[in-house]
């Protein structure tokens, strides 16, 4: 209870410095590589990677809070309560199972929010998985079901739009004038209907040979660093 009344008093301190409730100033998401390298020097006994991995993933916990309890009042407190999650997350998981962390530490914050629901009630008293708790950004009410059977796409979203922000990035800064108008012709980019190898060339006044040279140079030069991301 000690211990867990120290951490809810630093992670109090910390969502009114980062002031989750109007900015995002959180550090930047680690790379898949940065993670592993990370987990890897706090099995050596590093404190300082424990800490890297709790900072960098702070924006998952509000993330959740303020999708699924835009509307509670304690919003603080849950912001508290998941970073506990996300500190067990980050002591339990094992990088050598395969599985992404922001998914396992997604799963683990909204136990613990879950638990905190639970414990708000008398003991031996009686809970309906129906009962509402909460209600949803659009005015839905949110129940112990909801949660549990919620199917989590939180860290599916936010890696898409991390990987979507990277190609675009790459796009614009390591792909030639050329190379970046036919992967837009083909694949429909910047609002552009995709079109065939055929058509590229016919626009462009090229070979289709030309063409597939050069697409599939682009993919293996967006291929590394993507992997990377």
């Amino acid at each position: 209870m000690i211990a867990q009344n120290i951490i809810l008093m630093f992670t109090s301190t910390l969502f009114s410095f980062l002031q989750v409730s109007g900015t995002d100033s959180f550090p930047r998401p680690l790379s898949t590589k940065e993670e592993y390298a990370l987990f890897r020097e706090m099995k050596n006994g590093s404190s300082d990677a424990r800490e890297k991995l709790i900072c960098h993933n702070l924006r998952l916990v509000t993330h959740i809070v303020r999708k699924y309890y835009l509307s509670a009042n304690n919003q603080e407190d849950l912001i508290s309560i998941g970073t506990i999650g996300l500190i067990k997350a980050v002591d339990t998981f094992n990088p050598e199972n395969g599985a992404r962390f922001a998914t396992y530490a997604s799963r683990c914050l909204q136990n613990e929010i879950l638990m905190h629901f639970r414990t708000q009630k008398k003991l031996g008293a009686e809970i309906s998985i129906q009962e509402t708790i909460d209600t949803d950004h659009e005015g839905n009410p949110l129940t112990y079901i909801d949660i549990i059977a919620q199917e989590d796409t939180i860290a599916d979203d936010l890696d898409k739009k991390q990987r979507i922000a990277k190609l675009k990035s790459l796009i614009l800064t390591t792909l030639t004038p050329r190379e970046r108008e036919i992967i837009e012709m083909r694949y429909g980019l910047c609002n552009k209907p995709p079109v065939t190898q055929r058509v590229c060339a016919q626009k462009l006044g090229i070979s289709r040979s030309y063409v597939s040279r050069i697409e599939k140079n682009v993919l293996e030069k967006l291929r590394g660093p993507m992997s990377d991301a």
